[in-house]
């Protein structure tokens, strides 16, 4: 009698826990998703993916919520300012590690005041040069650049976004100097490599493999650790010659530091299944993206690697903004 008696105080100290009640009670309202980005953009189109698979799973509406500007960082610190209840998300992309890089003054943290849930999805980007250029290869091209110092140009999608950062990383291990011309986006970019404005680029997969294809461009390396299906014949990086150049584009959810575990397990289980589910995959891959859904712990200790990574490649090439 003693020892049911002493069982029952357990259970029903552990009922009156405050965290196992905000499980139970989860979500009791709806939940919201900040975009750090337009609608309509690749990010933004995935998080409305998942935004309507989580709706169904949680019971309650997940609503994508667009605050652009700054390079996302007005989305980063107004999530990072949330009440860490679980009914604020943000979904961040390859800008959240390379902010600290180069922002000399932010409201926030990334490390400190996030804690990563999953990630959703990613794609490598390609360097690409004009079709006019005489190069066919990662090597020939450093080659010409070699000994035309300062002649090529390149384009990127904007001052220490992930395009020019990727060059960058480029220029410091192979010592070549190109010059950078700064758009604002990834479209006028690429349109200016189209067009010979500029003759090389890094550009995400999606409109690399459409391009390159098309016969538009011509696609020289793939900065990811494997080739990718989308352009199998083009060789990763470190095959064309330039070891430990790795340039990824990710998308994936953070939430609030000081979450609830038990939260965070939940929206955790939900975005993995989200993941899995064949029309989530579907559209996450027609957004020519591949599928993710990883562990909080290794999207954890990826963002980490990144952002050190980043902040390495701009310190040594001076890339820093006000």
């Amino acid at each position: 009698m003693k020892r049911s008696t002493a069982f029952a105080a357990v259970l029903a100290m552990l009922a009156g826990w405050p965290g196992a009640a905000v499980a139970q009670e989860y979500p009791a309202k709806p939940v919201r998703v900040i975009v750090g980005f337009p609608a309509g953009g690749g990010s933004d189109l995935i998080a409305r993916v998942f935004a309507q698979k989580l709706t169904g799973a949680l019971g309650q509406t997940v609503v994508v919520e667009n605050r652009p500007g700054a390079s996302a960082n007005i989305a980063a610190e107004l999530a990072a300012r949330s009440a860490p209840d679980g009914y604020t998300l943000l979904f961040a992309n390859s800008s959240l590690s390379i902010s600290p890089a180069v922002f000399q003054k932010l409201a926030y943290d990334p490390v400190r005041d996030f804690t990563p849930i999953s990630m959703a999805s990613s794609y490598p980007f390609v360097l690409a040069v004009h079709p006019s250029l005489p190069v066919r290869s990662v090597k020939e091209l450093v080659a010409l650049a070699r000994s035309k110092p300062g002649v090529l140009d390149y384009a990127s999608a904007g001052p220490a976004t992930m395009s020019h950062l990727a060059m960058q990383l480029l220029r410091l291990k192979t010592g070549i100097e190109v010059g950078h011309l700064s758009y604002k986006g990834a479209a006028p970019a690429v349109v200016s490599l189209m067009s010979g404005e500029t003759q090389l680029a890094f550009m995400v997969m999606p409109v690399a493999a459409t391009q390159i294809k098309a016969g538009k461009l011509r696609g020289l390396g793939v900065a990811a650790p494997t080739r990718s299906p989308a352009v199998p014949e083009l060789p990763t990086m470190q095959e064309a010659g330039v070891a430990g150049h790795e340039a990824v584009q990710w998308n994936g959810f953070f939430a609030p530091a000081r979450t609830p575990p038990a939260i965070l397990d939940r929206l955790h289980r939900e975005v993995v299944k989200a993941v899995a589910a064949p029309e989530v995959r579907q559209r996450i891959e027609a957004e020519g993206a591949t599928p993710v859904g990883n562990s909080p712990s290794v999207f954890s200790a990826f963002f980490r690697v990144e952002a050190g990574k980043w902040a390495d490649v701009a310190k040594r090439s001076g890339t820093m903004l006000d």
